[in-house]
């Protein structure tokens, strides 16, 4: 895949993600939602927002894998997609439960960051922007530089890229229906875990 492409992918993770599209809530709906099902408590609502979204990812895993060879060319990159976009809202819901501001570009850029897992400190020390402080803990708008941002995404594209192949050699050596199923459940519920652990270390909690 083209470098270009990489770029468009991460950023329509991040785009969707955060900001919502159509009927897909953004990640400050989702936030303000959970923060009023559970009074303000912040943790019992990142919990909330951290099953919702797991949920849905072992759904989309266990049904991509269903079919076996038959479905598995088809379902296998809709999957990718809806995982990752799941998953972007998710980490953006908890910054902003934490007190993130998710329209800042150096948060939505650690919120992508956070998708690669426990890669994600080493994403972003490779662009400069070592653990969260400063202007990220503030309610502004701030630009990240342009060079900055394409360096990032490409970065966290070749990563998820890498992730989708070895998932795709997994599903494909043991394709068989229903058992296809089963693994794709596990691996999108154990990396979904990842996710989340990297978005709660990435976003510690900011005085209101």
């Amino acid at each position: 895949m083209a470098v270009i492409d990489l770029e468009k992918m991460v950023g329509m993770f991040r785009d969707i993600g955060l900001d919502g599209k159509a009927a897909f809530s953004s990640a400050r709906q989702v936030a303000a939602k959970a923060l009023d099902a559970n009074n303000g408590n912040r943790e019992a609502a990142i919990e909330d927002v951290i099953r919702q979204h797991r949920r849905g990812a072992t759904a989309g895993g266990f049904l991509t894998g269903l079919g076996g060879f038959a479905t598995l060319p088809v379902l296998l990159p809709t999957n990718v997609v809806e995982f990752y976009v799941q998953a972007t809202r998710m980490v953006g819901a908890i910054a902003t439960i934490r007190g993130y501001n998710v329209e800042d570009d150096e948060v939505r850029a650690r919120v992508l960051a956070s998708l690669v897992g426990e890669e994600s400190g080493d994403v972003l020390d490779h662009v400069g922007l070592g653990p969260i402080a400063g202007a990220a803990t503030k309610q502004i708008v701030k630009r990240l530089p342009g060079p900055k941002m394409s360096e990032l995404t490409k970065a966290i594209g070749v990563r998820l890229l890498k992730r989708f192949g070895l998932r795709s050699f997994r599903l494909f050596g043991k394709a068989i229906p229903g058992l296809g199923g089963l693994i794709g459940a596990w691996s999108d519920r154990r990396q979904f875990a990842k996710v989340a652990k990297a978005a709660q270390k990435g976003f510690p909690h900011q005085a209101r």
